[in-house]
């Protein structure tokens, strides 16, 4: 989620990033030996996360379920992530070389967010095969960018030993359709066991903050969004601004839902979508999902 006064003074009533210290202590050995995928275990789902705020670190339930449903299927070669905190046409990618620093493209919290560390190993191979994927036109590589809290948050829950290769890709627009040609574009590298992964936030309303009454349309749209997903209707997901109930307030801009739609493009079966995170917290849905 982006930064308000009131994410800021939640943030401030926690330990910053107790929680995550304490995961990294207990499962550090776990994920390094979690087995790396193999060709004989098929394609990667493609995921959806609801990633939120830096301070969801301290969540020691969201940091134990992403990690959870990261041990739940093989650790992937690699991973493609796209943020909603990125938009940029044509398509770019992000700096490839390893141990690129974070982007930290957020304020207002404890400083102590902006130190955690999330080196990832070298993702050149990863580079070129995306620039393989996407097109005759070159993809330009910003070298001094690296992965945005879009990404790096939820990863360093999923994967903490930060010890798979990964490039971000800019969503080369809001429009839902575009992404879900992105994802599509993207759909072989799962079966080269490349995660793809969409980030954003299944609702994202600051309203419902200070009106709570409201979190009666994020739960509206969070409901039509299971549904819509179970009956595989993309049309439905790209079209959600008329379709969906309490659009308005659930999703005042895109940037957030989008990426749904990328990992429902990279999917081979769009109706199999599977929840693994449905909290709703302040008032919004934390809906994660994976799909094959």
């Amino acid at each position: 989620m982006t930064t308000t006064s009131s994410l800021t003074a939640l943030s401030r009533s926690h330990t910053p990033a107790a929680a995550y210290d304490d995961l990294l202590a207990r499962v550090l050995p776990q994920a390094r030996e979690q087995r790396v995928w193999s060709p004989s275990d098929g394609p990667l789902p493609s995921l959806f996360v609801s990633h939120g705020a830096p301070f969801t670190l301290d969540d020691p339930q969201w940091i134990g379920e992403l990690f959870d449903w990261a041990r739940s299927m093989p650790k992937p070669r690699a991973i493609v992530v796209i943020s909603a905190h990125w938009e940029r046409a044509p398509v770019a990618i992000s700096a490839a070389a390893a141990g690129t620093p974070l982007h930290y493209d957020f304020s207002g919290f404890h400083p102590r967010y902006k130190t955690l560390p999330y080196a990832t190993p070298d993702a050149t191979d990863l580079a070129r095969r995306l620039t393989g994927l996407l097109g005759r036109t070159p993809v330009h590589e910003f070298a001094d960018r690296g992965l945005d809290h879009g990404a790096f948050i939820p990863l360093m829950a999923m994967y903490p030993a930060a010890d798979v290769p990964v490039v971000q890709l800019s969503m080369p627009s809001l429009d839902p359709s575009a992404l879900l040609e992105l994802g599509a574009r993207l759909r072989p590298l799962r079966g080269e066991g490349i995660l793809v992964l969409g980030s954003g936030f299944m609702t994202h309303s600051f309203a419902v903050f200070h009106r709570p009454e409201l979190a009666a349309h994020t739960a509206a749209f969070d409901e039509w969004a299971v549904d819509t997903l179970a009956r595989g209707d993309a049309d439905a997901l790209a079209d959600y601004r008329t379709k969906a109930p309490g659009a308005a307030v659930a999703h005042p801009t895109a940037d957030h839902f989008v990426p749904l739609l990328l990992s429902v493009g990279a999917a081979d079966d769009p109706a199999s979508a599977v929840s693994a995170i449905d909290r709703m917290v302040l008032g919004n849905s934390t809906r994660s999902v994976q799909l094959t």
